[in-house]
């Protein structure tokens, strides 16, 4: 709900705060990041120190730092308290899957169980912009953090009640220097990539480049060394984990990028007002909802390949469609778009989820859950990252040259309709960019899956089976 709101609050932030183009991906993107970098962190400290304990304090985290990004004074604040809500977030979603796996154990209940967990999420997404579209229709743009609060504070008091304490044992410190390359290695390399777009190419992104590339290839040797690491690459030896891992990121990617540019598309290119933005947007998450539910049954049908060669054409098909929008209009094409890639997105969110939980031991749930949330959420951030920071460069490139950014453009007072057209062609432009590039690379993921996966035969338990045996050396009869 939180982040569907800020894509369709961007154009009244960016008019109070006026963020440079950097500042206003980092305002986007500072909470996935976080959540990225530390989910897998957090997933072993609840394993070890106890789930409800970590969720008490992360939710108390979270609802004052959105308390806090509501009232910030500048765009440098409001990313800072957003990377704070994303430290907060990190320790939510992991032991939430744990506590999923622990009360339900038994293979096809647990999945439909993460298929409504999921659509959860979409449902936040539904409701998101018709609630932040009534309050920025009548209050200042902070108030869009202020919807997070009743939900804190019903946890708050329910969680106690009606939840009990987990934790394990034996599962090894939380290895610190981990932690550090991880969040150093993602966070470098991203700034150098919106550095980048934003102001092109100089010493100082390619340096931060150069070191964070460096720390997360530290990363990856060091966990290969530890008895106890923060990921277990092992476990992607096998092609279903390692598509299905994948799957969790790519489609996350591609969603966070169309989102954003697609609500900045529908007010700041067509005009409309932000509840008219968000109504468009509802037939899509609507989709969304349906096909988390219903996935599981149709993962037990028709095998895991099958549902994950879907899930691919679904997106591909849908981001492909935004290439029939333009500066005039596209409300229909737009609709269109997201409804198609809705299915697609649905039936990623349901099966990375249930295959991750279901490769390991109960007492790891946590720090499997957190893998599965963490290319979720990597996806997220590099999506809004990566093409956002295309669509911008397209935007610098095709653009008037008035100012970095569309909304920042289209600020600027006296500007002719002849530039003010241009600016938004050229953001159109940037939009359907991204989208094709994302669409292909859809496309080239489905492909794969069709032909490295087993055939329909075989069901996402089956495949996860196979994979927790693979990685741990044992061979199945």
């Amino acid at each position: 709900m939180d982040g569907s709101v800020l894509f369709l609050a961007m154009p009244r932030i960016s008019e109070a705060l006026s963020p440079t183009a950097d500042q206003t991906l980092w305002i986007l993107d500072a909470y996935g990041f976080a959540v990225g970098s530390l989910l897998v962190a957090f997933g072993n400290v609840g394993d070890r120190y106890g789930r409800l304990r970590l969720l008490m304090a992360g939710t108390a985290v979270f609802g004052a730092a959105s308390a806090a990004a509501a009232f910030a004074p500048g765009p440098e604040l409001l990313i800072v308290f957003r990377a704070l809500m994303g430290v907060a977030g990190a320790t939510l979603l992991p032991s939430a899957l744990a506590v999923l796996s622990e009360l339900f154990t038994d293979p096809r209940q647990r999945a439909k169980a993460i298929g409504i967990f999921a659509a959860t999420f979409a449902a936040g997404f539904a409701v998101g912009p018709i609630v932040g579209g009534k309050l920025l229709s009548s209050f200042w743009w902070g108030s869009v953090f202020l919807i997070n609060l009743p939900v804190v504070v019903l946890f708050l008091i329910l969680a106690p009640v009606l939840l009990r304490e987990v934790r394990t044992t034996g599962t090894g410190r939380v290895d610190v220097p981990s932690v550090v390359l991880s969040a150093a290695g993602i966070l470098l390399t991203v700034y150098a990539v919106k550095h980048a777009a934003a102001w092109g190419v100089t010493v100082p992104p390619v340096a931060a480049g150069t070191v964070g590339t460096a720390a997360l290839g530290w990363f990856v040797r060091r966990q290969l060394r530890l008895e106890h690491p923060l990921i277990d690459f092992r476990l992607f030896r096998d092609r279903v984990f390692t598509i299905a891992a994948v799957t969790g990121l790519l489609p996350l990617a591609a969603w966070s990028a169309t989102a954003y540019l697609g609500g900045v598309y529908l007010q700041s290119v067509l005009g409309l007002t932000v509840l008219d933005a968000a109504l468009v947007v509802l037939p899509g998450a609507a989709v969304l909802i349906v096909a988390c539910v219903v996935t599981p049954a149709l993962v037990a049908r028709t095998g895991t390949r099958t549902a994950l060669v879907g899930c691919h054409v679904f997106v591909a098909a849908g981001l492909l469609l935004l290439l029939g929008t333009n500066a005039s209009g596209g409300v229909g094409w737009y609709v269109a778009s997201t409804v198609v890639a809705g299915l697609g997105y649905g039936i990623s969110f349901s099966v990375v989820a249930d295959t991750a939980v279901a490769t390991v031991p109960a007492e790891r749930a946590g720090s499997a859950a957190a893998v599965a949330e963490t290319s979720n959420e990597i996806g997220n951030a590099l999506g809004i990252a990566l093409l956002g920071s295309l669509a911008a460069w397209v935007f610098r490139l095709q653009g008037p040259g008035v100012a970095g950014t569309l909304n920042e453009t289209l600020l600027v007072p006296g500007l002719s309709a002849a530039v003010v057209g241009d600016a938004k062609a050229a953001f159109v432009t940037g939009l359907h960019v991204a989208a094709a590039l994302a669409g292909v690379l859809h496309i080239a993921l489905g492909a794969l899956t069709l032909r490295h996966l087993p055939g329909a035969s075989t069901s996402t338990g089956d495949a996860v089976a196979r994979a927790a045996e693979e990685a741990s050396g044992v061979a199945r009869p």
